[in-house]
């Protein structure tokens, strides 16, 4: 068998075609890797101002662990207050207590039982005698504005 039945009967055809997208790909790697080499060859010349960019941008991002000031009691019950008041600001008084702590759960309030246990014992929330509560604003401690 010779000529074209050869190629043909030993598949001549896909391997010629398959090396001709082989050999195209190439060329065009190539040619891409040619029209970019100026910008690797920029940054090669100008490496120590790109690794100082991306040093300060490592060290800018605040990677760091937050500043945590400690707080006194007092300003953590004015925080307190200040949280429950608007709560209940939005209850009709007197309110029940388990709505307040209702909605002190589901707006994502630290301890709510303590808080509001914490606010029953200063008198800041007293009982009306019927089982439900009202508040009374603080003398010594005024909530900020």
């Amino acid at each position: 068998m010779f000529g074209l039945e050869a190629i043909s009967a030993h598949n001549g055809w896909v391997i010629s075609f398959l090396g001709i997208t082989i050999v195209f790909t190439g060329l065009t790697v190539l040619s891409l890797f040619i029209s970019q080499l100026h910008k690797a060859l920029d940054l090669w010349d100008k490496k120590a101002i790109f690794l100082q960019r991306i040093k300060t941008h490592f060290l800018s991002s605040d990677t760091r662990p937050p500043i945590v000031t400690e707080r006194s009691p007092a300003e953590i019950h004015q925080e307190i207050i200040r949280q429950y008041k608007m709560l209940i600001d939005t209850l009709e008084e007197p309110f029940p207590l388990p709505k307040l702590l209702e909605l002190a759960k589901n707006r994502g309030l630290d301890h709510p039982f303590a808080a509001i246990n914490s606010l029953i014992q200063k008198g800041i929330i007293k009982p009306d005698g019927e089982g439900y509560f009202f508040w009374e604003e603080p003398t010594r401690l005024k909530t900020k504005k």
